[in-house]
């Protein structure tokens, strides 16, 4: 497959530069995979399409303010150069993206007010790792540091906790679950209230969730491993929600694959999810056959990108592009600040 394939036009007004008044005032796009029905509702209705026997499964990493602007000195002058940390490997010892990139070889060193990092090592995916001295790194960017907004939204919001999911708990993300970013308080409520159970997962979106595909071929792209834990407790409630035909609703991709890079065939042919905490670099794109999730809730994505690949996996391929095209007429507000698609 080429990835130009997944290409699609997109008036520039339809992406979203700042999240609605009230999280769960986005509109709603309902896809039903059986019929090839669209329907349109908002986010706090979402309710109604849920069954009460439903395992909702959400993804509470948090972001973390990893973005983080330092000093090098070049030919006498200083300048500014910018690091986006991605994960730490080691105390101290962080992967990174640096612009301007050339600029920061191996040996660079890159200053902080009284602490430093130096570049150790440059990878071939672009990648630094990056030693910090003088600082304990988390309380640095907790300082210094921004939350990495996407660069298709061109000022912060007046609350930068928009950005951020309300069950938020475990930091190491760079990018925020969006899916989950129109959930409230009471709508959660709302749900446990109707019998539906809520599980947790973490994944701590990184460069295998946002990074460009620059291959034309679909197959030939390298997904950027991320990390995730799967704990003893959900395995538990999807392996016996599966054992009982119950739907497992997956809030984001984040969700989908976490749940699908660790999904087995039991010995009485039922498929199960096993607990983990490691890494996936899953990659799914058209062809891939789903084990675990039997619906969706997922923002609009970027066109080309692994997330609409991943999404057009779940339904027929044109079904989703009709959808988009539903969704760019009627005049939903796309990406990390729109709306949103549940999908079953």
């Amino acid at each position: 497959m080429r990835v130009a394939e997944f290409d699609y036009d997109l008036p520039k007004e339809l992406i979203a530069q700042s999240p609605q008044d009230k999280r769960d005032e986005s509109r709603l796009l309902i896809l039903n995979r059986k019929t090839g029905e669209i329907r349109e509702s908002i986010f706090r209705q979402l309710i109604d399409f849920l069954y009460p026997n439903d395992i909702l499964v959400i993804n509470d990493t948090k972001v973390i303010p990893a973005r983080i602007y330092g000093k090098i000195t070049r030919q006498m002058n200083e300048q500014i150069v910018e690091l986006l940390l991605l994960r730490e490997i080691e105390p101290n010892k962080w992967e990174v993206l640096a612009r301007p990139a050339k600029l920061l070889k191996p040996g660079v060193e890159v200053i902080f007010n009284s602490a430093y990092a130096k570049v150790l090592e440059r990878r071939d995916t672009g990648i630094r790792i990056v030693e910090f001295y003088e600082t304990d790194v988390k309380e640095l960017l907790q300082r210094q540091g921004e939350i990495a907004l996407p660069p298709y939204i061109k000022s912060k919001p007046k609350d930068i906790n928009r950005y951020q999911t309300i069950y938020a708990e475990k930091e190491g993300a760079i990018a925020a679950p969006t899916a989950g970013l129109h959930f409230t308080e009471e709508l959660l409520s709302d749900i446990r209230a109707k019998g539906i159970e809520i599980a947790k997962l973490t994944l701590h979106c990184g460069l295998g969730t946002f990074r460009p595909v620059k291959v034309e071929l679909v197959e030939e792209h390298k997904m950027h491993r991320e990390e995730f834990e799967i704990s003893e407790k959900t395995a538990e409630v999807i392996n016996k929600g599966k054992r009982e035909g119950r739907r497992i609703i997956a809030v984001g991709t984040t969700v989908v694959r976490s749940l699908e890079s660790q999904a087995f065939v039991s010995k009485d042919n039922v498929f199960q999810v096993k607990a983990h905490k490691g890494f996936t670099d899953l990659y799914i794109y058209p062809g891939y056959k789903y084990k675990i999730v039997d619906a969706m809730i997922t923002n609009f994505h970027l066109p080309k990108s692994t997330l609409l690949m991943l999404v057009c996996a779940f339904a027929n391929k044109e079904f989703i592009f009709n959808a988009y095209q539903y969704a760019i007429e009627h005049k939903f507000r796309f990406y990390s600040f729109g709306d949103a698609m549940f999908i079953y």
